[in-house]
């Protein structure tokens, strides 16, 4: 349990204590620095701790933002300050210091001992969470009278209504601003009112989402229907299980995770189930149901590595930029711009209202039009706010860059003879090769037949023009853009051989091979965005990085028959999905149960 100390003398009719209490405090009183001092000292070391002026006043979330949210290993509000025992130490040198200078006396009535640890804090460098209160009071009256005008300030504004407005993201998107939060944000207070968690909700949405995609494999328009009522269901599932970590803060690593992994889990499995639906009707849309995907991670590719390449950059800004920072003050605008890309709420709406109205091939003609639009406008955005600015970027963010690339042995080994050459070459080069490579190996497949030799010869050429690529940091304007070329040149390639087979059977395990890569990929993401760092290295070399199952894929069409092949990436895609799987929920798992730094990954937004 994790515990609290009250310094100072009590007030008459204050509440604090059993605010803490019912905040899971174990409460303890101490009259002063010293007896403060003992007292920390005596906490469990693998808890947290909480030092609390005896004189607070304020809203019981504010309490709540400042001592319980599990993300921040140091945090502080007027009048309490807390660390996790991550931070102990540095809060137990913030406070012996303090005593010593206080010279062990008794805190005097116009001072706060949490407030002077937390200053000291602050000279120490630590880096102290200070939440966003807004409206929410905390204070630590000096006489009556502030006493009195604080506590008229805790009951003028409602807490439990900045609560509920705090549990919905500040950013979202139009259809989950206007259509979802407006109600969900009660299913999540009623969640937490039954100690349901966030990961309990998260599961219940991939369940839904699970048989919507099994009633759009019916191919029946009763299924189609369903299908489309309980995907909505579960994108309300979806918007309350993250409105309920930030209504109760239950983050965890684990959770971020699940939550993340389970979209893309979910919008894949639907694209799957209409692909069965249509089939059963007669109607084949492997291809574009696969074609959907490929769009679709390629686009969550481009918004991870820009981020990543930008996270950290100094000088960090560009007329492009500025130009949108002043749009954002003309209301409208930012609406638009926002439904313009096509989050999550926008596109399962779209998704769910088609399945039920029309055909699994309109559904994926308008998915593929609209992601196609939407991608052309964000990605044509960040290159020109690349070109513009003038970044420096760290060694940080070219290791993230490097690690989105999955580069595999065969690259690597390249990379490193082709060191001197890269240096030599101009900055555009790494994304510039990435594209000519990708392009080759894709029009290649695209543009032969299948069986004959080409694609393996263009593989061969895509190995070494990856590995020119990440030759040398990727540290350029541009570098950013070499993930996603990879992406492109990956999946589609899979893509296009399968449908040059031209045998039953083989778009669907297309679907399964480019699935079980793609989870590889997004659990790359997730673990960088985690700090986590990137998978092993024996896992990027068991699966081959991208080069090495490109080139794989490619001998496989030159050597099997179309049957052979079809059966060949059926093999691939459960040993990859094997693979990945069982080292990520070991990862997560493991990173869980140890006590991982707890996060909440907004993700895309909704």
């Amino acid at each position: 349990m994790p515990t609290a100390i009250l310094t100072g003398q009590p007030v008459p009719g204050s509440s604090i204590e059993s605010e803490l209490r019912s905040l899971g405090f174990d409460v303890h009183l101490a009259s002063g620095a010293a007896d403060t001092e003992t007292l920390l000292a005596r906490a469990p070391g693998d808890e947290r701790v909480a030092v609390v002026d005896a004189r607070f006043v304020g809203h019981p979330h504010a309490l709540r933002l400042g001592l319980t949210d599990p993300r921040f290993p140091l945090a502080a509000i007027p009048g309490a300050v807390t660390a996790q025992p991550a931070a102990r130490q540095t809060l137990t040198r913030a406070m012996a210091r303090e005593n010593s200078a206080a010279g062990g006396g008794t805190a005097l009535a116009v001072d706060s001992l949490a407030d002077r640890i937390t200053a000291a804090l602050d000279a120490d460098g630590a880096e102290v969470h200070r939440p966003e209160l807004g409206r929410l009071v905390a204070a630590v009256p000096a006489d009556p009278q502030a006493r009195n005008e604080a506590r008229q300030a805790v009951a003028a504004v409602d807490d439990e209504a900045v609560r509920l407005k705090s549990a919905v993201k500040a950013r979202d998107g139009f259809v989950t601003t206007f259509l979802i939060s407006p109600y969900s944000r009660y299913i999540a207070r009623w969640c937490a009112r039954r100690g349901l968690t966030p990961n309990q909700v998260t599961t219940a949405s991939l369940i839904t989402a699970l048989i919507a995609a099994g009633c759009a494999a019916t191919g029946t328009r009763a299924g189609f229907v369903a299908a489309g009522v309980l995907l909505i269901a579960s994108f309300v599932l979806d918007c309350t299980d993250g409105q309920l970590a930030r209504y109760s803060l239950q983050y965890s690593t684990l959770g971020a995770w699940l939550d993340a992994t389970f979209d893309r889990a979910k919008e894949y499995a639907y694209y799957a189930g209409l692909a069965l639906g249509a089939a059963r009707g007669g109607d084949e849309v492997w291809a574009l149901a696969l074609g959907a995907m490929v769009l679709q991670t390629c686009r969550h590719v481009v918004d991870f590595s820009f981020n990543e390449a930008n996270h950290d950059a100094t000088a960090n800004t560009s007329p492009t930029a500025a130009l949108s920072g002043r749009l954002d003050s003309v209301g409208w605008t930012v609406w638009v711009r926002r439904m313009i890309v096509l989050p999550i709420g926008e596109r399962w709406a779209m998704i769910a209202v088609l399945t039920a109205l029309t055909t699994p091939r309109i559904t994926f003609y308008a998915l593929l039009i609209g992601c196609a639009f939407s991608a052309t406008y964000t990605t044509a955005g960040r290159v020109l706010r690349s070109l513009t600015r003038r970044a420096t970027r760290t060694d940080r963010a070219a290791k993230a860059l490097a690690d989105l690339a999955d580069s595999g042995p065969l690259a690597e080994a390249a990379a490193r003879g082709l060191r001197g050459t890269a240096r030599r070459l101009p900055a555009i080069t790494a994304p510039a090769v990435a594209l000519l490579g990708g392009a080759a190996v894709v029009a290649t497949a695209a543009l032969t037949d299948f069986g004959g030799p080409w694609p393996l010869v263009a593989a061969l050429v895509y190995v070494l023009t990856s590995a020119l690529a990440v030759a040398r940091p990727l540290k350029g304007a541009l570098d950013w853009l070499v993930p996603p070329f990879f992406r492109a040149a990956e999946y589609l390639t899979v893509l296009l051989l399968a449908a040059k087979a031209d045998v039953n059977g083989a778009l669907p395990a297309a679907f399964g091979l480019v699935s079980a890569v793609a989870y590889h990929h997004y659990d790359t993401v997730y673990r960088i965005r985690g700090d986590a760092g990137a998978p092993p290295q024996w896992l990027v070399r068991t699966v081959g990085g991208h080069e090495g199952r490109t080139l794989v894929i490619c001998a496989l069409a030159v050597l099997l028959t179309a049957s052979q092949f079809k059966l060949a990436l059926t093999v691939l895609a459960v040993a990859v999905a094997l693979v990945v799987l069982v080292e990520s929920i070991r990862f997560w798992v493991a990173a869980h149960k140890v006590g991982a730094p707890a996060v909440h990954d907004e993700g895309e937004p909704a």
